[in-house]
This record gives structure tokens, C-alpha cells and sequence, in this order.
């Protein structure tokens, strides 16, 4: 395992960071502990696990609802297909999990960098160079399968079986089944790093604690969308939706969730099920990733 070394001056400062309730200084703070170092973050370990207790899970909406949100965000684009993959709502078994607090940040992936060293290279980081000044912002512009690959690496590091969360997994640990939202059933601007903020830019891990899921995770809405495990298909009942993301070269794609910050705040979402797109406005989808494990 590798961390920077924990110092008090740090400890002081990621307190100062917590106790922190204007947004500018949290960002300020943050990225200033991501030059001290972190003393959250332990690259090469399980960090933060919350474990999520077993239960009936209720995933996805009803067909009657999609109208609604196609309106509310109408002026973002948004179109019916898109919603209309999110139906039938289902109850969903599902047994205790652990998941990470936060998403993968660049420490960390950096040290799954230095062990694997043919695996790739976020194209967000310049010159392919470790950017330290982020260090404790999550990773992103990495593919599903370096993703699996971290995954694999870290379940050698700890002796436990790590992957992505399934869709089921993330959508109930980031609303607990009840919510529209990881803080809620309205759009909250000032709750996660989303276009609407005007950020444009990825901000340290757990800026935004008044956007908590109901299980504490943080930035489950807004920052970096999230893999999950699952390739896109339709729900049990519902229909498959050929939308922009489904082509003949690419019949199903790898399902993201969360929304990020480039993107409008209706990838919050928690039922939203989105993808990377094959576009060239792809580069526009920061995606990271974060764990289970068992």
C-alpha cells in the first residue's frame, strides 16, 4: 500500500476541509490537500467501504412517470427513449454489499499504474504525467475494461473480490430505493458538480456533502459518471431501446450511471442509465469508477 505521509499539518487541514460549508473553500481545501496528501485516500487499499444491508430493492420507474421527466429537463435535450430504458419499475434481491465511499481517485490509480504498467493511461491526465494536484479527484477518461482491470489488480493487492457494482447495487446504494436523486426527489444546483454549476472541471472527492446518497457515498450524482458491471439491456418486461448509443458495430455498451461534470444534472438521476457515446462529442462523458467488494 502507498499513501503520501499522513502529517499533522494535513490531519489539520482535512479537518479544516470537513468542517468547511462554502463551496469555494471546500474546492480550495481540497485541492489543497491534494498537494499535502490525503490523509482519506491509501492507494493499494479498500478505502471508506460502507456496507449496504441486504433487502428488496425497488429499481427503476414507472412508464407513467417518463413524461414528467422528459418535461422537467425538455431545455437540456432530453428525449423519451432515454428515460424510456429506465422502466418497468422492478424489485430487484439483493444480498449485503460493501462499496466505496468515493470514486477511484487518480492516487490510486496511479499506483495500479506503477504495478501494471502496460494498462492505460487516463487521456485526462497531460502528457500521460500523474497530475498531483489532483490526486484526490476521481479518475476518469478510462475505459470499462481498465476499469475491470483495476478492479482484478486491487483483488490481488487485499486478498478480497473486488469489482464494479452492478446496476442493481449502484442504483439502491445511491437512493435506497426511495429517492430521485442520491439527496433527494428535487434538482439541487449547489448539491453536485454537475454543467449547471460551471465548474467544467473534476473537484476533490466528498465536496459536496449535502449531496450524500442515504448510506453516506459521496458524489454518487455529478463529478465523474460511474461504470457499472452490467452491458446495456432491456429491463425484465420492458423494451430495448436502439437510441443513439446502439450501432451496428456497437449492439450494447457498457452501462454508466451518476452524471459528471460536463453534463447536465438529468444523469443524476439515480434510475438513469446512460453510456459512453460514439459520437465525437465522447470526450465530453468523464466517466470513472468506483468498487464493491466482498
Amino acid at each position: 500500500m502507498s499513501r503520501f505521509r499522513e502529517t499533522p499539518e494535513a490531519a489539520a487541514l482535512l479537518c479544516r476541509f470537513e468542517d468547511a460549508t462554502d463551496l469555494s473553500q471546500r474546492v480550495q481545501l481540497g485541492m489543497e490537500l491534494a498537494i499535502k496528501g490525503d490523509p482519506r485516500i491509501v492507494a493499494g487499499a479498500l478505502n471508506h467501504l460502507v456496507s449496504i444491508p441486504a433487502g428488496e430493492a425497488r429499481i427503476g420507474i414507472d412508464e407513467s412517470q417518463i413524461d414528467a421527466v422528459v418535461r422537467e429537463y425538455a431545455d437540456v435535450g432530453v428525449i423519451r427513449d432515454w428515460i424510456l430504458k429506465e422502466v418497468p419499475r422492478h424489485t430487484v434481491s439483493l444480498a449485503s454489499f460493501n462499496i466505496s465511499k468515493y470514486p477511484v481517485t487518480n492516487l490510486e490509480y496511479l499506483a495500479f499504474l506503477q504495478d501494471c504498467p502496460n494498462a492505460q493511461v487516463p487521456t485526462s491526465w497531460p502528457l500521460r504525467a500523474f497530475p498531483l494536484h489532483y490526486a484526490n479527484h476521481p479518475v476518469y477518461s478510462v475505459s470499462a475494461s481498465a476499469a475491470d482491470a483495476f478492479c482484478a489488480w486491487l483483488s490481488a493487492k487485499t486478498g478480497r473480490t473486488v469489482r464494479l457494482p452492478d446496476e442493481a447495487q449502484w442504483e439502491y446504494a445511491a437512493g435506497a430505493g426511495e429517492f430521485e436523486y442520491p439527496w433527494g426527489n428535487e434538482a439541487r444546483t449547489e448539491n453536485a458538480n454537475t454543467a449547471e454549476l460551471g465548474l467544467l472541471a473534476t473537484t476533490p472527492v466528498g465536496v459536496f456533502p449535502q449531496g450524500a446518497s442515504p448510506f453516506g457515498l459521496m458524489d454518487m450524482g455529478g463529478n465523474v459518471e460511474e461504470y457499472t458491471s452490467n452491458d446495456y439491456d432491456a429491463y425484465p418486461n420492458g423494451p430495448f431501446v436502439m437510441d443513439d448509443l446502439i450501432s451496428e458495430s456497437r449492439p450494447t455498451y457498457r452501462i454508466t450511471r451518476g452524471g459528471c461534470f460536463g453534463r447536465f444534472a438529468d444523469l443524476c438521476r439515480v434510475s438513469r442509465r446512460h453510456g459512453l457515446s460514439i459520437t465525437p462529442y465522447a470526450s465530453l462523458y468523464a466517466v470513472g469508477f468506483r468498487v464493491v467488494a466482498e
